[in-house]
């Protein structure tokens, strides 16, 4: 009878201490905090066991020049600044997110991955990693561009692989740099409406 009543008392602790740990300011929470007890583990254990059971196993659109084109437009709008792009520095907000997002695009990236893996983490999103979902934001044809692109990163054409390499059109700098102060004159402040 001590022995279940031991026993019980010991499970009892085990919510308590949690709620203790999280309470108490001893989670690390901060981007540069290190890993919960057993997060990795548990974390990674759910989501491929989730991508497995959800992700779509065929690929709807076909592996095109246009469409691997089209995937590197859209990467470069939305991946690009986590997940960088060839011959590119890591941006400061990737060097400062926890989990580290991966370099998608370097080294084997996520090539061995199934493109209905990489489908369903853009569509879905990834919680707890910075990693937002595009399905609201997307179009499915869009998100299996983006997919198969990351799916075939190892094998582009030439074309594709030049465009990943080359800046954006629309992201020029500002028209003018000069600092504005409270009160002084901006362009869209002086116009007569």
């Amino acid at each position: 009878m001590r022995f279940i009543v031991g026993l019980l008392f010991a499970l009892a602790l085990v919510p308590v201490g949690a709620y203790v740990y999280f309470t108490g300011g001893s989670a690390p929470v901060a981007a540069s905090d290190g890993d919960m007890p057993f997060e990795k583990f548990l974390v990674r254990k759910a989501l491929h066991v989730r991508i497995a059971k959800e992700m779509p196993k065929s690929v709807p659109i076909e592996t095109s020049e246009a469409n691997y084109l089209a995937g590197v437009q859209l990467y470069k709008e939305h991946c690009a600044v986590c997940h960088g792009v060839p011959l590119s520095p890591k941006t400061a907000i990737a060097s400062g997110m926890y989990p580290q997002p991966p370099q998608l695009l370097v080294g084997k990236g996520v090539t061995d991955d199934e493109p209905g893996e990489s489908y369903w983490k853009i569509a879905n999103g990834i919680r707890l990693t910075g990693m937002p979902g595009f399905n609201r934001s997307l179009s499915e044809t869009q998100m299996w561009q983006m997919a198969i692109l990351l799916a075939n990163a190892d094998k582009l054409p030439a074309s594709a692989r030049t465009a990943l390499v080359t800046p954006l059109a629309n992201s020029a700098p500002p028209a003018s740099s000069a600092p504005t102060t409270p009160g002084s004159a901006t362009p869209a402040s002086t116009e007569h409406h």
